[in-house]
């Protein structure tokens, strides 16, 4: 097991269409959740900071992010898209087609940034003044929400890259680009917030210069990195000529997908909406919250991550039978993480929350979300891994189709009536936040267990 873990930080080159699935599962996940756990740590920090500049501060990094839903969504898109494509033609043992694959997804990654960025940062104060009626918070936050919108590139590339590296299996490379990154915006973070030494006082607007120099640095190395020789996958001038028919086939596999996170992301989005109704302290009380939860579920981000890249390659190679019992075991390891997790959500809610605030209100909030939303966690475990499984396979139609139902027809009228109507306030949204999800298992299931997703074709 030592030697497994030391191999998957390595990053050495391994075949994982043949072998043990456990070993193989480890390779991946393990990098994964080292490199998630930095991409959160972006958020974490942030929080932190901000957390000492009062509830408006907090409120303005909670709404702006629900704002950058649709940046995410597209990153994420994308990121199926060329995980699917990258680790196919991997299993196949085509490395020409790989790099290829791989550099038309950067140049549709660059066109969206320029496409979602320009007019976001443009309309950022519009943008805040939709999301909450509150003054405070939109003068506090248009600088925020502006320097956010404007470093739109950094968030797709270096999701999108990543994702690259992951479907060539080389997860460890995804994971030091984001240590990296997250070095810089640690240091940069407070300087920036509160002026210390040679930099000036920018407040709030302090901590999204901070992350987007973070990010923007980490792209220049994983650009370095895929033009270097001796990489697992290696682009050259060649693949970055666009390549209408590819292109089109790899949107066509990323269209579903965006609008399958898009949905789930605009529901997010939707919800801080309704929980923002109930004033700014409930926003930071949910934010806060959610902080958390992003952190301690990086774990099953990872080990759905390591199904998709399995799923892919396998296929790939001609053996969906290994890609299918990948993706249980996945599911089964993510279930019993997750169980954990949740028993400690149950009964440590408040010292949890306590680490970033003080104010009593707020934690209140916060305490209640944690408990609401892990009562579905052992459920959502199988979820959040057969839905990367389907996107790692090419079928994104099938997990686009359950977020719509479940997400848009289920959980927005659900957390409406149960927060309004019902008079449970913000728990109404907590609650039907943990009813959706545990649905989306349910149906993940279903759909897994038909194999439509052994016929997809990319």
């Amino acid at each position: 097991m030592i030697e497994t873990l030391k191999q998957a930080l390595r990053g050495d080159h391994h075949d994982f269409t043949k072998g043990s699935l456990k070993k193989a599962i480890i390779l991946l996940a393990v990098p994964m959740v080292l490199e998630l756990s930095m991409e959160s740590l972006f958020a974490i920090v942030n929080v932190f900071w901000v957390a000492g500049l009062g509830a408006d501060a907090v409120a303005t990094v909670g709404l702006t992010e629900a704002m950058e839903t649709i940046i995410f969504a597209v990153a994420m898109g994308l990121c199926a898209g060329a995980t699917a494509f990258v680790s196919r033609r991997i299993g196949e043992k085509d490395e020409a087609g790989a790099s290829l694959s791989a550099g038309q997804a950067i140049l549709l990654g660059l066109i969206c940034s320029v496409l979602i960025g320009v007019p976001t940062a443009l309309s950022a104060k519009t943008l805040l003044s939709f999301m909450t009626s509150s003054p405070g918070v939109i003068a506090t936050g248009e600088g925020y929400a502006t320097v956010m919108f404007s470093g739109t590139y950094s968030i797709l590339l270096i999701f999108l890259i990543n994702a690259i590296f992951r479907g060539a299996g080389d997860a460890a490379i995804a994971m030091r680009v984001l240590i990296l990154a997250n070095v810089i915006n640690l240091v940069l973070d407070p300087c920036l917030i509160f002026g210390w030494g040679p930099f000036p006082k920018m407040g709030v607007t302090g901590s999204a210069v901070a992350t987007t120099i973070g990010r923007t640095v980490g792209v220049c190395y994983q650009f370095y990195r895929l033009a270097s020789p001796g990489s697992r996958i290696t682009i050259h001038l060649r693949d970055l000529r666009i390549q209408p028919k590819l292109m089109w086939e790899m949107l066509r596999v990323s269209f579903p997908a965006m609008f399958q996170y898009g949905i789930g992301m605009a529901s997010w989005m939707i919800l801080s909406r309704i929980v923002a109704q109930f004033g700014a302290v409930a926003t930071a009380g949910y934010t806060i919250a959610i902080r958390i939860i992003i952190v301690t579920i990086l774990p099953s981000w990872a080990l759905g991550g390591a199904a998709a890249t399995l799923m892919g390659q396998n296929l790939g190679a001609g053996r969906p039978e290994r890609s299918e019992r990948a993706t249980w075991l996945c599911g089964f390891y993510n279930m019993i993480f997750l169980g954990l997790v949740s028993l400690v959500f149950i009964f440590y809610a408040e010292p949890l929350i306590r680490i970033f605030t003080q104010e009593q209100p707020i934690i209140d909030v916060g305490k209640s979300a944690l408990r609401y939303i892990s009562y579905g966690y052992v459920l959502y475990a199988y979820g959040l891994v057969l839905v990367q499984a389907f996107n790692g396979a090419g079928d994104t139609v099938t997990p686009t189709v359950i977020n719509v139902i479940c997400y848009w027809l289920f959980q927005l009228p659900l957390a409406n009536y149960l927060s309004g109507t019902a008079g449970m306030g913000p728990n109404g949204v907590f609650t039907a936040v943990t009813l959706t999800e545990s649905l989306i298992a349910v149906c993940g299931i279903i759909a897994f267990r038909r194999g439509r997703w052994k016929q997809s074709k990319i």
